[in-house]
């Protein structure tokens, strides 16, 4: 077996080793055909069964009604900012936004350029520390949907109760996708790109209700509209063959794994010893973030200093503890803990900290 770092990246992620040499087993020469898969029509049979597969276990690993369509898009999560927008709201509604820091700023950004924007709740005051409770969200007449940032990658905060409010829900989960269940029935759309959680870089995953298309805005180029890919199967244009084939591997690999239960069961559980880390150190590490609000996929921390977090992350480098360093905007350090990253990394992680701090 190959020799694996302890990777906590926060995209592209950690992928299930027995995917990657299953993929590696398959590259040169697909299934006898004398090529690889990404030398193939997308339009032959190798790769329509592999595309047909990856939509198929989509919808039942991520437990998706019947009235959804799943969609294979490129540009990633932040196309979809744009796309939103431009597909769903028409003359005379708006949209609903939550700040909940650096990923629903951008989302917001963007859709001002194609629609009427308002902020419902805005988590700048508290330093994006928390998501806010439904009775905190200002929503207005008109509002064609609520967008939210399920999990912010960045900030470390989830949303850990889903908002109540009369309006469907539009929800990017890139860094927790399918790492918990949701409520399908509050949502009109739901999307993310996959590198966070699911594949390689290249590719959004969209979920979207099937009976909203026929009222999406259709003044826009083609490949832009929703119903457009919803009517062709994501087979508008070539799609990202690569990134559909290891979406469809690590699918495989989680519906064998036990699924979206497992997945939640794991997190929660590889969160938790990370959190019980942090909160017994006698503030040595700190979690800035409000506890109900704590992300189970991005734990965030710092420790006493800046000169002090550099030489942790020196040293957990040298220890094959890869990837801790947080996002350049913000600071400290960040445990990226996706599906396929194994609790013995998080275990190795929690040894290494407390050494650590045992030393200095």
């Amino acid at each position: 077996m190959s020799y694996r770092k302890h990777n906590f990246s926060a995209g592209p992620c950690t992928l299930p080793l027995e995917t990657l040499e299953e993929a590696q087993q398959e590259f040169v020469d697909y299934h006898g055909a004398g090529m690889s898969l990404i030398e193939m029509s997308h339009r032959g049979k190798h790769f329509d069964d592999v595309a047909s597969e990856a939509m198929a276990l989509s919808m039942e690993v991520f437990e998706v009604p019947d009235d959804f369509s799943v969609l294979f898009l490129q540009g990633g999560a932040i196309l979809q900012f744009s796309m939103i927008p431009m597909n769903l709201l028409n003359p005379g509604s708006k949209a609903a936004y939550v700040n909940s820091g650096t990923w629903a700023k951008g989302a917001i950004t963007d859709a001002k350029e194609y629609g009427e924007v308002y902020t419902a709740w805005d988590g700048e005051s508290c330093g994006y520390t928390r998501m806010p409770s439904s009775s905190e969200l200002a929503m207005q007449e008109n509002t064609r949907y609520l967008h939210i940032t399920t999990n912010e990658t960045i900030g470390g905060i989830r949303f850990s109760e889903w908002p109540e409010v009369d309006v469907p829900l539009v929800g990017d989960m890139s860094s927790e996708y399918m790492a918990r269940p949701l409520p399908w029935e509050k949502f009109d759309l739901v999307y993310g790109g996959a590198q966070k959680n699911l594949g390689p870089a290249g590719m959004a995953v969209v979920f979207v209700r099937k009976s909203i298309l026929e009222g999406c805005n259709k003044n826009m180029g083609r490949y832009l509209r929703y119903d457009i890919h919803e009517s062709k199967g994501s087979m508008f244009n070539t799609p990202p063959v690569f990134p559909i084939y290891m979406f469809g591997k690590v699918l495989r690999w989680m519906k064998k794994e036990g699924g979206l239960p497992a997945m939640e069961s794991r997190a929660a559980e590889k969160a938790g010893l990370l959190y019980d880390a942090i909160d017994n150190s006698n503030s040595y590490y700190n979690c800035p973030v409000d506890t109900a609000s704590r992300s189970h996929m991005n734990v965030v921390f710092r420790l006493p200093s800046e000169e002090l977090e550099q030489k942790f992350l020196t040293e957990a480098a040298n220890a094959d503890l890869m990837n801790l360093k947080g996002h350049r905007s913000v600071g400290g350090c960040r445990a990226s803990i996706y599906n396929a990253l194994p609790k013995e990394s998080v275990i190795a992680l929690t040894s290494f900290m407390a050494t650590f701090q045992s030393r200095n």
